[in-house]
């Protein structure tokens, strides 16, 4: 090893490598790289045309420890359609979407040059009074117009300005030329035209105003005329017309039922018709037990009359209070529907256990009535299911009503309220009242003479 010889010491020789052209113009190249490396107190040196650092070997295309690509700018790969490393389409201009009326990224309308609005006695974005020559002082138009300096060139990555030329070439930024001032008087309306055109506004909002009023009236008629008619034609039960009977009741869950509600009340109406329906079946399954045992006859007769009188009384006593409940939001209605439908539950519990000589084709007597007939007691079984089916929806219906009626103003209070204002402007309550009054007054006027 040449380091360490006596000989060489003594004689003050130094071996020194020799290189190609090509291996000494990369060592300068890195040499800034070993200097502030070694500046650092790392170890580092070279080896051929390469250099090391700590060990890490770094060749002459690596800037600052980055390596450098031939489409690489700075560190940062250019594409061909890229601009300082941001990418620039065919309408971009500085890596900024630049559309026909725009300039330098700004949009530019007819009156406004370089971004800026002009006026007529404004260059270039600046005002030019008299004793002003084209703003050619102006530091912004000297700064746009000299546009020939190139900072890029400028840049290196060196403290000691030694820069490393790059494997592959930059993408300079594209210029754009200044262009001319264009000057464009600005025309104002006259005050004739002004107040043309305000006259003119005016009529179309009188115009537009009264046009409105015409239909909220027309709407109004409709309504009246609707409402007029709501209480004469009734539409339920739906008879037809040659039916010596009218409807009696007007139901519309669409208009008058509010949409939170709508749900629940369809659903006790459809529970009213099962309740119908299983009243009918119920008096077919008692006349099918009374044909195979006619000591069944009085339940027979107890089954017409639980449909004759329950169906239209269900309808009245617990369907209609809940839909005037639901449609006015009374207090008063919801009360006497929790206080019948009460009572309607006790009933399907009742009807569906089927207590003897009740008329009701419940569990025990379609039980017995197997013992005379299997047909007869599967029949009534069929009957004593459809009872259990509507004591059980009841139960749910009623809960979910008072569920709703919790969500609500209503209260005990307010149904007394509306009980006393009912019966009080109530037509029939106030002329028996006032008979009472005049019979009571007579009796003790003649009393006294």
């Amino acid at each position: 090893m040449a380091k360490g010889n006596k000989f060489l010491d003594e004689k003050k020789l130094r071996i020194k490598e020799a290189l190609i052209p090509q291996d000494q113009a990369a060592r300068e190249k890195l040499w800034p790289l070993i200097q502030k490396a070694r500046q650092e107190g790392k170890k580092a040196g070279f080896k051929g045309p390469h250099a090391f650092i700590e060990g890490r070997m770094i060749t002459s295309n690596w800037t600052l420890g980055r390596r450098v690509k031939s489409n690489w700018t700075l560190g940062r790969r250019v594409k061909s359609n890229w601009t300082l490393g941001r990418r620039v389409k065919p309408n971009w201009t500085l890596g900024r979407r630049v559309k026909p009326n725009w300039t330098l990224g700004r949009r530019v309308k007819p009156n406004w040059t370089l971004g800026r609005r002009v006026k007529p006695n404004w260059t270039l974005g600046r005002r030019v009074k008299p004793n002003w020559t084209l703003g050619r002082h102006d530091p912004s138009v000297t700064q746009v117009t000299n546009a020939d300096v190139d900072h890029i060139d400028q840049f290196t990555s060196f403290p000691d300005h030694q820069t490393v030329s790059l494997s592959g070439p930059t993408i300079p930024a594209s210029r754009i030329p200044s262009q001319p001032a264009v000057l464009q008087q600005s025309t104002e309306p006259s005050p004739q035209a002004t107040a043309a055109a305000g006259q003119a506004s005016l009529l179309r909002q009188q115009e537009e105003l009264e046009r409105k009023a015409a239909d909220l009236e027309h709407r109004e008629k409709e309504l009246q005329s609707r409402g007029t008619s709501t209480g004469k034609d009734n539409n339920w039960p739906p008879l037809p017309k040659a039916f010596p009977i009218n409807p009696c009741f007007y139901q519309d869950f669409s208009a008058e039922i509010p949409m939170e509600h709508r749900r629940v009340c369809k659903m006790l109406y459809y529970l009213w018709m099962f309740h119908c329906v299983t009243l009918f079946l119920n008096l077919l399954a008692c006349l099918a037990h009374f044909t195979v045992n006619t000591s069944f006859g009085v339940e027979f007769g107890k089954s017409i009359i639980w449909f004759i009188l329950f169906a239209p009384c269900s309808f009245l006593c617990w369907y209609r209070p809940v839909y005037k409940a639901f449609k006015s939001d009374s207090s008063f209605s919801y009360f006497f529907f929790f206080f019948v439908f009460f009572c309607q539950v006790v009933v399907f519990i009742i009807q569906s256990v089927g207590i003897p000589n009740w008329g009701n084709s419940g569990w025990i007597t379609s039980l017995s009535a197997i013992s005379f007939n299997k047909a007869v007691g599967a029949i009534m079984m069929v009957v004593s299911c459809f009872f259990t089916a509507c004591a059980v929806l009841s139960v749910l219906l009623l809960r979910m009503v008072h569920s709703q009626y919790r969500r609500t103003g209503a209260s005990f209070q307010k149904a007394q309220q509306e009980f006393s204002q009912g019966v009080l402007t109530n037509k029939t309550f106030q002329t028996a009242a006032t008979s009472t009054a005049a019979t009571a007054a007579s009796g003790a006027f003649q009393g006294n003479n």
